[in-house]
């Protein structure tokens, strides 16, 4: 059987005041990632726009793609025959891969990127999003689900979304849940949080017979993941049933993932429900997140590592991160401004291009717009969680909060721009 002495966690500094917040190191096959760490996404093995070298020098330390994608195209087979995704994207660190959880139930119900991250109106068990038609019918074995490209009949079940995610090879896995929306009821909630919990038994067990089956490649991390919504206690107690599972061979979870629909003011809280009752010797992920401002409560409140996509994604529509907040870098302003996009950022795009270039290719159209904002916007995330890390190392975390937080605006509103 593959070694899973090959992935370990240390932890080093820590918050005072009684907060889960921490730095440490996760170790895997491919290398190390010192935490907490922002986890950019390749959601198809590609960082949009952006060459995995590139990332690699910006400062990236691992990259997460889906499970739910890489399966429909090009096929989970074909990245285990290239060698696992790795390999198959030229990217030499650590990797990880959702479940596919989310993307089933989300393009299930129509909502594609945000999945009912408010609760407002009223409680439904039926949710979907208006105009829409359900592609995703779950049951206790798993879930019944259209392809969002070509309307193809497809199934997941947990021995499946194992089956995937151990071709695919990623260095962390998550175990295959169902995902709810804020919208649902308690009710509903409560069945689910069981399922979820069924599930995450028969995602170690076939974890279990797939490392031993596959001995020859490097060990894979599994990481249970958390539901439960809005509800205290219902986070709580799957974070305690989570860690009392064990495989056949005595095998538990090496990490947990915090999932789930989140309403953004409630993030730190339910963070901190969760590590409550979280091991301390093994690494938390928050699957997916929001704005930097959101990364300084999901580190303060024990969140080792996380994902999110709106680097990327805000890029390509022209949206800049900086200090003081987001800009539109294609409105008029910008035409005649020949300065970098911020004058303190190390990246390649604030060294060699200027606000008023970006704003010509976006105007005409051009791919390299959206190469050049990304790359920026990815860096600019990856150093500020380098900083916080740094911050809280030197004792400084609190006073670096309060100083970014003073000039953080969230989405800058300029002369000119609308």
């Amino acid at each position: 059987m593959a070694d899973s002495s090959e992935f370990s966690f240390s932890v080093d500094a820590r918050l005072d005041g009684g907060r889960h917040g921490r730095t440490g190191v996760i170790s895997t096959p491919h290398g190390d990632i010192a935490t907490p760490a922002f986890i950019p996404v390749g959601t198809k093995a590609s960082v949009k726009a952006v060459l995995p070298e590139t990332m690699r020098e910006i400062g990236a330390q691992a990259l997460l793609a889906n499970a739910y994608h890489l399966y429909l195209q090009p096929g989970s087979d074909i990245v285990d025959e290239a060698g696992g995704l790795g390999k198959f994207m030229n990217w030499p660190g650590p990797t990880f891969t959702d479940s596919g959880g989310f993307q089933v139930m989300s393009l299930g119900v129509g909502f594609k990127k945000v999945l009912a991250m408010e609760a407002v109106g009223v409680r439904s068990d039926q949710v979907i999003a208006e105009g829409k038609e359900r592609l995703a019918v779950v049951d206790d074995d798993g879930v019944t689900f259209r392809s969002h490209l070509d309307g193809s009949r497809h199934r997941f079940t947990p021995e499946v979304s194992m089956g995937i995610q151990h071709q695919l090879g990623a260095d962390v896995m998550f175990a295959f849940d169902e995902l709810t929306t804020l919208m649902n009821t308690r009710g509903y909630q409560e069945q689910s949080l069981q399922r979820t919990h069924e599930w995450a038994q028969r995602c170690l067990d076939e974890h279990e017979r797939l490392t031993a089956a596959r001995a020859d490649k490097p060990y894979q991390a599994l990481f249970g993941v958390i539901q439960g919504a809005q509800y205290e206690d219902l986070r709580r107690k799957a974070c305690r049933d989570l860690e009392t599972l064990r495989g056949a061979e005595g095998t538990g979870f090496d990490g947990y993932g915090i999932g789930g629909a989140l309403e953004k003011h409630n993030l730190g809280t339910i963070v901190g429900w969760c590590c409550d009752e979280l091991p301390e010797n093994k690494p938390r992920h928050l699957l997916g997140i929001s704005e930097p401002e959101d990364m300084f409560t999901a580190v303060e409140n024990g969140a080792d590592t996380f994902d999110c996509v709106n680097p990327s994604r805000v890029a390509r529509n022209a949206a800049i991160y900086v200090d003081e907040g987001r800009f539109n870098i294609n409105t008029a302003r910008f035409r005649r401004d020949f300065t970098p996009i911020d004058e303190t950022c190390d990246c390649y795009t604030c060294a060699n291009y200027t606000r008023a270039y970006l704003h010509h290719l976006f105007k005409a159209k051009e791919m390299l717009a959206a190469t050049l904002c990304t790359i920026h916007n990815e860096r600019y995330t990856i150093r500020l969680v380098d900083r916080i890390r740094a911050s809280i190392e030197n004792g400084e975390f609190d006073e670096y909060k309060k100083e970014f937080l003073g000039q953080w605006r969230g989405r800058i509103k300029v002369p000119g721009q609308v």
